[in-house]
């Protein structure tokens, strides 16, 4: 497959004024993509204001609520939330229906069909994780984000369509900089689809997240005019994952 980069925005319902953040760069921006969670603070609120645009599931195996009323009560943690640090013992049965229920949730609250699907987290790097995702993937006919060589693998012996790059993290300081961005695409691969995972937003109103003030650094990144001039420049014009169902 010819080069093409996906710019996908993860946690879109977390906060409102993550969500805002969010819409602005895939509206204004160059943010091509992102991921819903829908157990989450300003789940349906940014469902309704993201109708249209090329929306995933950012499955929330962490916290929050489980959808699946029959998440087994066992694997809650004390106040009733998702498994937490027990994921990865999570059986594939219980991450296939809850990762099912989440995907239902997301079509209704959306009114359209997911992108693809994602984990918030990365928590598929377990596994069970992986196994059950995998499941709900084959079924629905969605790709599946991979981090690295070892789950591309993985997703694709399992029948998973899937990015073939990666880039993006977040820790204590701002990932996507403007001289991050510049530096990722001069070295954009020259073939395969390409995902730069990026967080951001405006400062959380309602969550606690060490994610934080970096979301607006990342914001100022992709609205930026010479972002967008850059990627002109180099005839890239950022897709979604529905160019892997596409294909």
């Amino acid at each position: 497959m010819a080069r093409v980069l996906i710019i996908n925005a993860d946690d879109l319902g977390y906060d409102p004024g993550i969500t805002r953040g969010i819409l602005h760069a895939l509206r204004e921006g160059a943010v091509s993509s992102a991921t819903l969670l829908v157990n989450a603070p300003d789940s349906e609120h940014a469902a309704r204001q993201a109708r249209g645009l090329a929306i995933g599931l950012h499955l929330n195996l962490d916290r929050g609520p489980p959808v699946d009323p029959g998440f087994p009560s066992g694997w809650r943690t004390v106040d009733g939330s998702l498994a937490g640090a027990r994921v990865g013992e999570l059986p594939a049965d219980v991450v296939e229906a809850e990762a099912l229920a989440q995907l239902e949730r997301l079509e209704r609250l959306l009114g359209q069909a997911a992108t693809h699907l994602d984990v918030h987290k990365h928590l598929h790097r377990h596994p069970q994780v992986l196994e059950g995702l995998s499941r709900v993937a084959r079924r629905a006919g969605l790709p599946v984000r991979s981090i690295d060589a070892a789950m591309r693998g993985a997703l694709r012996a399992r029948g998973v369509a899937t990015n073939t790059h990666f880039v993006g993290e977040s820790g204590e300081t701002a990932y996507w900089t403007q001289e991050r961005f510049s530096a990722a695409l001069a070295a954009l691969p020259a073939e395969g689809v390409t995902e730069w995972m990026c967080h951001p937003g405006h400062l959380p109103e309602v969550v606690t997240t060490r994610y934080a003030s970096q979301r607006e650094v990342e914001l100022a990144t992709f609205l930026n005019a010479r972002s967008r001039e850059a990627l002109a420049r180099a005839a890239i014009q950022p897709t979604d994952y529905r160019v892997l169902t596409r294909a």
